[in-house]
């Protein structure tokens, strides 16, 4: 057995929630320069007119486009929208991860056998009920990831200034722009990253292959890190795409979606695809490591302070 050793007492709906949203935190910490690397490549190729982004420099693959920054904005770049970031998975993790486990068990009325239908309608409902969560902190972050650090030529000096900002030049609908493609997109990644896991563990531990420890998590997370990259890919990438967009540019995410269609071909919609592996494959796994030893810890932590003799 790797890690902490698992309890015969299940975790409580808090444990998972705190759990969920710790264990998001430190992936994203640790995965944020991939990220801001699949946002930049993303954006590559956006008209944005007089708004001055990122998108104005030229990016070519994964390396070289943490390269381009580290080079042209200093290290500090690749962390740009971190704060908001952070923000983002404490509130937005904690519902669609956190909440899972439970509102699938309200699903299948508490049978331990979960269907795949189940499952994907937990899915699907942690993942919107997140979005209306957290939205205003993924906007701020995806605009402080797709702006350039150039002195002038920034749209936000602050996290605080980025959302006062956007209330005051967009008025309080501009902190839920894009929310049709991000519930779109997290009910998909929601579904395609939870479900996922869940079955690969569950046929891993059935078939005796692993036993329900470290390699187990890491195995499950990184399949469920690659299925979620293909299926979710496009609408991140409208997402992405809307959310930066300046104020009139694009009238819905379905019209964005259609400009990126006729203006760059199919293949703009899987822009970003190999940042968004490398970003998503670790960062699932570091999370769902984190997360199932993070469980055990607080649930052990528990039950010890409860009965201490």
């Amino acid at each position: 057995m790797v890690g902490f050793k698992a309890t015969d007492v299940p975790p409580t709906a808090t444990v998972k929630f705190l759990g969920a949203g710790t264990a998001a935190c430190i992936a994203d910490l640790i995965t944020f320069p991939l990220d801001t690397a699949k946002v930049r490549l993303q954006i590559q190729g956006e008209s944005q007119g007089s708004v001055r982004t990122a998108a104005s420099t030229q990016y070519r693959g994964v390396l070289g486009t943490i390269l381009t920054m580290v080079r042209t904005e200093g290290p500090r770049s690749l962390y740009n929208g971190l704060v908001a970031g952070l923000q983002r998975q404490m509130s937005f993790a904690s519902v669609r991860i956190g909440l899972y486990d439970s509102v699938k068990q309200f699903y299948t009325k508490g049978s331990e056998h979960a269907s795949i239908g189940s499952r994907l309608l937990a899915g699907s409902t942690t993942g919107a009920l997140a979005v209306a969560v957290a939205q205003p902190t993924d906007v701020v972050k995806v605009r402080f990831q797709a702006q350039a650090r150039a002195g002038a030529g920034r749209r936000y000096q602050s996290t605080i200034d980025a959302y006062k900002t956007i209330a005051r030049e967009e008025g309080f609908r501009g902190l839920w722009k894009g929310t049709s493609p991000n519930v779109a997109r997290n009910a998909i990644v929601n579904c395609a990253e939870l479900v996922t896991y869940d079955l690969i563990k569950d046929a891993l531990l059935k078939a005796n292959l692993m036993t329900d420890d470290l390699p187990c998590h890491f195995t499950s997370a990184f399949g469920a890190g690659f299925c979620t990259t293909v299926i979710a890919s496009p609408v991140d990438v409208v997402k992405t795409r809307y959310m930066n967009s300046a104020l009139g540019q694009y009238s819905s995410a379905g019209h964005c979606a259609l400009t990126m269609l006729q203006k760059e071909g199919p293949r703009a919609f899987y822009k970003g695809f190999m940042p968004s592996f490398l970003r998503l494959g670790s960062w699932n796994v570091v999370m769902f490591v984190t997360y199932e030893q993070l469980k055990r810890a607080l649930t052990t932590a528990c039950t010890s302070r409860e009965a201490p003799f």
